[in-house]
């Protein structure tokens, strides 16, 4: 039994699989980049010796824009040091923002926050005025319907 990152490289190396030996060569490639790079990265793609980093916010592109440097040196010394990634090499860096790349959603809370009702009803008003008594008899009423 082949384990299966035997079986995963020998499809990487198929000629039909080419793309996959390419997208493992980008992940590494966002993996070496600093952490505020890294969330910044939505993807990233060679064509025709051009690097394109698509970006997951647009506040970042001010950013990215100063370290085109940075990237461009950091994908060629990745493609000399690591034998898989050779072909990864590039003259421009193009960044832009992604279109395709929507944050997760957060959860939503609610505005309008529900309690449990703690008070059982059972309270004693010692009064003789009963307008004040009925007042309190409602509440009473109101208590029990909301603890259900």
């Amino acid at each position: 039994m082949q384990k299966v990152s035997t079986i995963l490289s020998h499809l990487t190396h198929q000629p039909q699989f080419k793309f996959l030996l390419k997208h493992t060569c980008y992940q590494k490639f966002i993996e070496l980049l600093p952490p505020k790079f890294k969330k910044a990265i939505a993807f990233v793609y060679i064509d025709n010796n051009t690097l394109f980093v698509a970006l997951s916010h647009p506040g970042y592109k001010m950013e990215l824009n100063y370290n085109k440097d940075l990237l461009k040196s950091l994908l060629n010394m990745m493609g000399k040091y690591t034998p898989s990634c050779n072909q990864l090499t590039a003259n421009n860096v193009i960044i832009f923002n992604s279109k395709l790349h929507t944050p997760k959603p957060k959860p939503s809370l609610p505005t309008d926050p529900r309690y449990n009702e703690l008070s059982s009803g059972d309270f004693q008003i010692s009064s003789k005025d009963t307008q004040l008594l009925d007042k309190f008899e409602a509440i009473k009423k109101i208590i029990i319907k909301n603890q259900g």
